[in-house]
């Protein structure tokens, strides 16, 4: 089973994938990397994951980090001492692709300069997540595997500060601070992945062979992929279905089922088109309703109205089985909710998702307005006795998609899930 997200991100992947996780053995992470932030509620605890699958909160879940993911050894290592220091038992239980690229601190720090720099700010974290799939694109990034081989080691992370202060002077800026003190470092905390180090792709369909459930979970959104999203504001991987083959290893016919998730109005954080955008007061009015805050930045997410042109689109790329919908008690005291059926273009009504992304810019979205339900829904447990116009919300989402709602999200906690 493979978990996406089918918006800008933040669609609240983490708490799906930490409530399927109680059903699966194996979690596996296939693209990203610290860039992505899950949040997720046991209990009265509240934990933000940034690399470790969320599936490390459920005892005795072996946890992977796929060859697609791009990761910092520094931030997992804080990461891993965290969990372990807040009661979680995490050893033996995580692994690391050898294939896994390793995000350096001179991809950070260039990262950084790029996106001060460069006319067309793309919005991007600063993590360095860019530079490293650029290094791994052109074939001189530094991966897991490497690791035991200082030799080899010493000579990529030569030619890649060397690299990187070429590409920061060509944009008229400088690598900041002292990089040789900050790749020492990273190195130290790099040495320790090697403890972590296996085959995820063997693993992955070893548990299969045994009869073991696997459940694979992505960061960011459809509307981040590289190929089908936002371009050029978008992350720099596979985020939709298809790079969960890829990035972990395994055949797509391994894959069973494709579980989409969108929260029941649409944010994005970062640069780039949002057609269904709020007005200022409503748009502030929503962000505190929902805590609208990026887990890894802070940054304020825009928020708006369910986009179905997108819903709809991330459908088809992904090949949705099913879709888990979020946050819909965040709607519970509108009188009015809308849905954008379509977009109003120059070149006439659009149905579909715009190819081109200056075009969504220009598009204007096609209201659907539904009434509200002006109740709590916090509380309920069931899809009957949910409010009969919330239902009938959901049946929309359902019918504009083209795709069954199979769980809905109506709070924080893991127990306020409604299985349909």
């Amino acid at each position: 089973m493979v978990v996406v997200g089918c918006q800008w991100g933040d669609e609240g992947k983490g708490k799906i994938v930490d409530v399927l996780a109680g059903d699966v053995h194996v979690v596996a992470r296939y693209q990203g990397g610290a860039n992505a932030g899950h949040t997720v509620h046991a209990g009265d605890d509240e934990f933000i994951l940034h690399q470790i699958p969320s599936g490390i909160l459920h005892p005795g879940k072996r946890c992977l980090l796929g060859n697609g993911v791009v990761l910092d050894a520094i931030e997992f290592g804080k990461e891993y001492d965290e969990l372990e220091a807040r009661g979680i038992a995490v050893e033996g239980r995580v692994g690391v692709s050898q294939k896994a690229h390793l995000v350096m601190p001179y991809h950070r720090l260039l990262d950084q300069v790029s996106e001060d720099r460069v006319e067309q700010k793309i919005g991007t974290t600063g993590r360095g997540i860019g530079p490293t799939y650029e290094g791994k694109a052109g074939r001189r990034g530094l991966r897991v595997s490497d690791l035991a081989h200082p030799d080899r080691v010493t000579s990529l992370v030569e030619e890649g500060v060397a690299r990187a202060r070429r590409r920061a002077a060509a944009l008229g800026g400088e690598l900041p601070g002292d990089v040789p003190a900050m790749v020492d470092e990273a190195l130290a905390a790099g040495e320790r992945l090697r403890e972590f180090a296996t085959d995820t792709g063997l693993e992955i369909v070893q548990s299969i062979r045994d009869g073991k459930r696997v459940l694979l979970e992505g960061a960011q959104g459809t509307a981040l992929d590289l190929d089908h999203g936002t371009y050029p504001f978008v992350t720099s991987s596979s985020t939709t279905a298809g790079g969960a083959a890829t990035g972990s290893g395994i055949g797509p016919t391994v894959i069973d089922a494709v579980v989409g998730v969108v929260k029941a109005y649409t944010t994005r954080v970062g640069n780039g088109p949002l057609p269904t955008a709020f007005e200022p007061d409503m748009d502030e009015k929503l962000r505190e309703l929902g805590g609208e805050f990026g887990a890894t930045t802070g940054r304020p997410r825009r928020c708006g109205w369910f986009d179905a042109v997108l819903a709809r689109y991330a459908a088809r790329v992904n090949g949705l089985t099913g879709l888990a919908v979020t946050k819909l008690d965040v709607l519970d005291t509108l009188p009015e909710i809308s849905i954008a059926t379509a977009y109003r273009t120059p070149e006439g009504e659009a149905r579909e998702f715009p190819a081109d992304t200056w075009q969504l810019g220009e598009a204007e979205p096609i209201y659907e307005t539904l009434p509200g339900w002006e109740a709590p829904t916090g509380d309920v447990r069931k899809l009957a006795d949910l409010p009969a116009t919330a239902r009938r919300y959901l049946d929309r989402i359902e019918e504009l998609t083209e795709t069954p709602v199979q769980m809905v999200s109506v709070g924080t906690r893991r127990k306020q899930i409604i299985r349909v």
